[in-house]
């Protein structure tokens, strides 16, 4: 211990005294010995030790994380410049919100003055309109001999030169172009509108079940010649639903009555939680509101199978809202047996891509919250649930809460479409499409 302090001694004569221990320390029993600590057991000696070692650590890492951060050059700056360093107010917030990406901000305007002119064409008494402006954009863009748009075929020659450069696979003997017209049409049918990595994407994939062998050549070479608007997919085909096409099928799939080989069932089933059916007959279904929308802001698909051509379901949406980019998919309408099946799934899949690809930034779900088998969709599809709403709406006389799901334009590039897409095609043409869409994307830039 250091000695008494000497009144005779000079302030600094007494500072060093009382420095005396700190300067004697040599080791770490110095320092123990400082704090009364010597006597403690050799375990609680080191656990100190590394305490005081881990509290160093800290302090050093924090101080790194301010420089590397440039905190000390922000507080120099605020300093100079006499900038508040407080938390700016809610006005000065909003004003720093980062700006849409400018290519979403012409998506909207583009859908706007498509989809919803401010003076559009009235239809005349007894005349519908049979498709409505969101419906149209979101079909596959026909094209003939007699009438093709300068985009189109632009875009059709480019995409079969690409293909011609990196086929996806093996050309079939006797049929030297089959892939590349296939990719080319695929390309060129998702319009100018929609993302190029969308359209890489899905031409790749409908190149890919094309070209497999002659039979699948020659059916889908029948279904673009008949069909030339349907969205294709691997399991399912999205069409433009009208009566005309859908309605016998639509009716007998989702009547409850015996069809086919499949037995009766309660039609409530299908239309319990909607609100409208079942129906007596097919002419109630045409008048209804599946096939006399008088929403413009709505689409409605049937959902046809691939191999056996037959009608599946209907898919729609609703509430769209182009202005903030959002739309709402409602449940398939489905038979029964159809109900959970991967051609639900798909067409679910072939809709959200093409909703993204255009430029949306939500599409929303809303479910009834009694709809056991309603609820598992969203969370087959990856969709956030968001909420819940009481007294939402009055469905057949009575009261419906809902849950509310959604599915953001990030979710949907961070992973939501590669789960989907692994599930419908498997694992090895997930990771091939995900390294096609890469290159793809480098080569674009690089050309850029």
């Amino acid at each position: 211990m250091p000695a008494p302090t000497n009144a005779n001694l000079s302030d600094f004569e007494k500072i060093q005294q009382s420095l005396s221990a700190v300067t004697s320390i040599s080791s770490l029993d110095d320092v123990l010995a400082a704090f009364g600590l010597l006597d403690m057991p050799q375990a609680q000696k080191y656990g100190i030790m590394f305490g005081f070692l881990t509290f160093l650590l800290t302090v050093a890492a924090v101080l790194a994380l301010l420089t590397l951060g440039g905190t000390w050059k922000r507080i120099e700056q605020q300093s100079k410049s006499g900038e508040s360093a407080t938390a700016p107010d809610s006005v000065t917030q909003r004003k720093r919100r980062a700006l849409l990406l400018e290519r979403l901000l012409e998506g909207r305007e583009w859908m706007l003055q498509t989809n919803y002119p401010e003076k559009r064409k009235e239809t005349k008494k007894g005349e519908e309109e049979e498709l409505t402006p969101l419906t149209k954009m979101l079909m596959m863009e026909e094209a003939s001999e007699e009438n093709i748009s300068k985009e189109y075929e632009e875009n059709y020659k480019s995409a079969y030169r690409r293909c011609q450069d990196k086929p996806g696979g093996p050309i079939l003997g006797g049929r030297p172009s089959h892939r590349f017209e296939a990719y080319a049409r695929a390309f060129a049918g998702c319009g100018n509108r929609t993302s190029l990595t969308h359209r890489w994407s899905y031409a790749r994939m409908y190149e890919s079940m094309a070209g497999t062998s002659h039979e699948t050549d020659d059916r889908f070479k029948t279904i673009f010649q008949n069909h030339p608007s349907a969205i294709v997919g691997r399991t399912c085909r999205l069409e433009p639903l009208t009566s005309k096409e859908h309605l016998d099928d639509l009716y007998e799939i989702t009547s409850g009555q015996m069809y086919k080989e499949h037995k009766a069932y309660n039609p409530d089933e299908v239309w319990g939680f909607l609100n409208c059916g079942p129906f007596e007959s097919k002419s109630s279904m045409e008048q209804s509101e599946l096939f006399q929308t008088k929403e413009r802001n709505s689409a409605a698909f049937a959902i046809v199978e691939s191999i056996t051509d037959r009608l599946v379901g209907i898919i729609q949406l609703t509430k769209d809202d182009p202005k903030n980019l959002n739309v709402q998919l409602e449940l398939p309408i489905v038979k029964p047996s159809s109900d959970s099946s991967v051609e639900q799934l798909e067409a679910c899949f072939l809709l959200l891509d093409r909703l993204f690809a255009y430029g949306y930034r939500r599409v929303q779900l809303c479910v009834d919250t009694q709809d056991v088998r309603g609820k598992r969709l969203p969370n087959r599809l990856g969709f956030t649930q968001e909420g819940q709403i009481p007294k939402h709406m009055i469905v057949k006389d009575a009261n419906r809460d809902s849950y509310i799901y959604g599915m953001l334009n990030s979710d949907w590039d961070k992973g939501a479409r590669a789960f989907l897409y692994k599930k419908l095609h498997g694992p090895g043409a997930q990771k091939s499409d995900a390294a096609m869409v890469g290159k793809e994307e480098a080569a674009w830039e690089e050309a850029e």
